[in-house]
């Protein structure tokens, strides 16, 4: 759940970076996909704490 939630947000903070300095659609498209990486990669880092935790 954290993976997927990671994912999306930084999806839309990437975009939305990439929108704020003028950046065509694939410039947004790429910062969505790096952003949406390091959320998710994140978000997995979460996850396995708190199952190790449990």
């Amino acid at each position: 759940m954290y993976i997927l939630a990671g994912l999306v947000i930084g999806a839309l903070i990437g975009a939305a970076r990439a929108r704020r300095r003028g950046g065509n659609g694939l410039d947004q498209l790429q910062y969505a996909a790096v952003f949406g990486i390091l959320l998710a990669l994140a978000g997995l880092f979460v996850t396995i704490v708190l199952n190790r935790m449990v």
